[in-house]
């Protein structure tokens, strides 16, 4: 009869923790809605549908200038581009830039998030868009192999690359550990990254985040979504399978012109990553940017931009 209760009551232990896990996650996961034609009604912009669905995007300038094309980087969608796009637009350039699939206005398909998918989006916008002339292509941070893969197959369609704080070494499973497991990752993902730890993170892409009231509640938007949690837990999964360094060696032999900015207060990309893609491009130019956080170029506008412009203005062949 002892072993009987004591059975009895580790099973309700166990019903209880299995209730409260559930509760929790009806309580705190954010996602309560769907991207529907009225959502995206509100959305500046335009769609367009690829082979895995629609692709918000925006694109300005004149139709005979060349074309910049903005790439972000692993979370934040396409606004942390707005200065950069008004800049290039105001200097007589036609400019694009995008949700990458599972960010912003853009659909989330069930597939894997990897290096592959988002390099194909590329290429198939550019492509549905009618885009026939050379680019300039601008990656922040993950961007950075996205613009990479993309010139390694179409370096005849590239004019150079810029690289913001680029992604460079690859990480590994301890580095995501939990979220790795089947599962788990799932349950954290909903429960503690999207309501809590991935909010809160983005002020750390700041030197000066006090500077930028509302940054955290802009990114919680695209949070709401059913979908983006499972695009970015698979995207996080694999980074792990992510190689830029290769990414960043078949760069080299394109002969394109690169140019990097850093900021010396990057909290992402460490100045010993910098110096690894400096191995691997070593004609690339630097500019290192002062008192500037990972997304110098939303922060420093003033500083980067006019880099930005000497650089495009100067490779246009």
């Amino acid at each position: 009869m002892r072993k009987y209760g004591t059975r009895k009551v580790l099973l309700s232990i166990l019903l209880g923790l299995v209730l409260l896990f559930a509760c929790m996650f009806l309580i705190l996961n954010v996602e309560k809605l769907d991207l529907t034609d009225a959502v995206r009604d509100d959305a500046a912009g335009d769609f367009v549908e690829l082979s895995e669905g629609l692709v918000h995007y925006q694109i300005e300038g004149p139709e005979d200038a060349t074309l910049v094309v903005l790439v972000h980087g692993f979370s934040v969608p396409a606004y942390v581009w707005d200065p950069t796009f008004q800049a290039l637009k105001r200097a007589g350039y036609r400019v694009l830039s995008f949700d990458l699939y599972g960010r912003g206005y853009s659909d989330r398909p069930d597939v894997e998030y990897d290096i592959d998918l988002f390099a194909n989006q590329l290429e198939e916008l550019l492509l549905g868009l009618g885009v026939e002339d050379p680019v300039h292509l601008i990656g922040l941070s993950m961007g950075g192999p996205i613009v990479a893969s993309y010139a390694n197959n179409h370096s005849d369609l590239v004019r150079g690359i810029t690289l913001i704080a680029p992604e460079v070494v690859q990480i590994s499973w301890k580095d995501i550990f939990p979220l790795n497991l089947p599962g788990v990752g799932e349950y954290l993902m909903a429960v503690v990254m999207e309501p809590l730890l991935l909010p809160k993170m983005q002020t750390s892409d700041f030197y000066q985040p006090e500077k930028f009231p509302g940054w955290e509640e802009k990114y919680r938007v695209q949070l709401q979504y059913r979908g983006t949690g499972r695009a970015l837990l698979s995207t996080i999964r694999n980074l792990v399978e992510l190689n830029s360094e290769l990414e960043y060696q078949k760069l080299y032999e394109t002969k394109l012109p690169v140019l990097l900015i850093w900021a010396r207060e990057d909290q992402t990309i460490s100045w010993e990553h910098i110096q690894v893609l400096q191995g691997f491009l070593p004609e690339m130019q630097i500019q290192i940017i002062e008192k500037a956080g990972h997304i110098s170029h939303y922060e420093r506008p003033e500083i980067v931009n006019p880099i930005l412009l000497e650089f495009i203005n100067s490779n246009q062949r």
